[in-house]
């Protein structure tokens, strides 16, 4: 997996947000964003991407199994969704009165964060 060599990747998208998803088996699903990896430009969506992975018994799971577990998606196959107008949107950014940057919503032109 090639990884971009920048110093520093802002994503578009934050922990907490709800977006839906454009790509892949979970097309159309919308879902909320539990982390996400600017690294690697990926993000972990609730309940989208899962799969199922093979655990080994330890002392905090001694039967040990298969458990399923949300994998990370790639940040480009997402796309924001606005609380106020809940349509997919794109986030536009813009300086408040104290210089600090916030999210606006493209389509109706509210504030996001």
């Amino acid at each position: 997996m090639a990884t971009k060599k920048t110093e520093r990747n802002i994503l578009p998208i934050k922990k907490g947000d709800t977006v839906t998803i454009l790509a892949g088996k979970d097309k159309g699903k919308e879902g909320k964003v539990l982390r996400t990896i600017p690294e690697t430009e990926r993000v972990v969506v609730e309940k989208i991407n899962t799969i199922k992975k093979a655990m080994r018994p330890t002392q905090a799971n001694p039967q040990g199994g298969i458990s399923t577990i949300e994998a990370p998606l790639a940040v480009s196959n997402v796309m924001l969704i606005c609380p106020s107008c809940k349509k997919p949107t794109r986030a536009a950014r813009r300086r408040d009165d104290s210089g600090k940057k916030i999210r606006v919503c493209k389509k109706c032109g509210k504030d996001i964060d």
